[in-house]
């Protein structure tokens, strides 16, 4: 898969768990190089949809599509590692023993990229995110925001053509929390990479997305188009 980005295409994605419909007929639409807010409360499915978009879990109903490649319905499921993607966790989901570069390298050391391009792509990735000059460190010698920052570089270096992130900022205080929300929408804005962001916040959403869908109860209950 090149690192292009690519429009996303939902049809009819159902998702149960045991009796409960988590899912239950979602659409949705993003065009290329733009971003798409999923608002909602806890329980409303969004993390769930994410997941499907991830290749985390396989749907019981529907289809996937990342341009004109079904990577997920009933009969298929491609593997988060052959999707092009790149993900921003709420936990960070860092490894305490790696450096903070050892971190952001992981996915380029999975692709068989050389020591050379690795540390070059390593050392920009860290500039973008404001963490040049820290890649010796270890993550818990950070702050919780520059730690979230750590997660991103690592989510960008491989230059993905999807970027997803699963409430990214919901464990940092309110005025950190404002100012990496620009942050990450100056990087979009830069890259012009395709994503799709989890939140409860609206603020956060408005900030960042030109689409905000919310759900409900499974369903998509309204599309907010800025």
């Amino acid at each position: 898969m090149d690192s292009a980005s690519v429009s996303i295409r939902v049809r009819g994605l159902r998702q149960t768990f045991g009796a409960q419909a988590v899912l239950d007929g979602v659409d949705l639409d993003v065009p290329a190089g733009t971003t798409l807010a999923l608002l909602g409360p806890s329980g409303c499915g969004k993390s769930t949809l994410l997941k499907l978009l991830a290749g985390l879990l396989k749907p019981d109903a529907g289809r996937v599509m990342f341009g004109d490649e079904t990577v997920a319905d009933a009969a298929t499921c491609v593997p988060p590692e052959s999707r092009g993607l790149g993900m921003v966790f709420q936990d960070y989901a860092l490894w305490p023993h790696m450096t903070v570069a050892g971190n952001v390298s992981f996915p380029l050391e999975m692709r068989g990229v050389g020591r050379r391009e690795r540390g070059e792509r390593v050392a920009a990735a860290l500039a973008r995110v404001g963490l040049d000059g820290m890649g010796a460190r270890r993550p818990s010698a950070l702050s919780g925001g520059q730690q979230q920052r750590i997660a991103l570089a690592r989510a960008i270096v491989a230059e993905p053509r999807i970027l997803l992130f699963d409430e990214p900022l919901s464990n940092l205080d309110s005025q950190l929390r404002a100012s990496l929300c620009d942050e990450i929408g100056g990087l979009l804005a830069q890259l012009g990479t395709t994503a799709v962001y989890v939140t409860h916040e609206r603020k956060e959403a408005e900030a960042l997305a030109h689409t905000i869908v919310t759900l409900a109860h499974g369903r998509v209950e309204s599309v907010l188009h800025r």
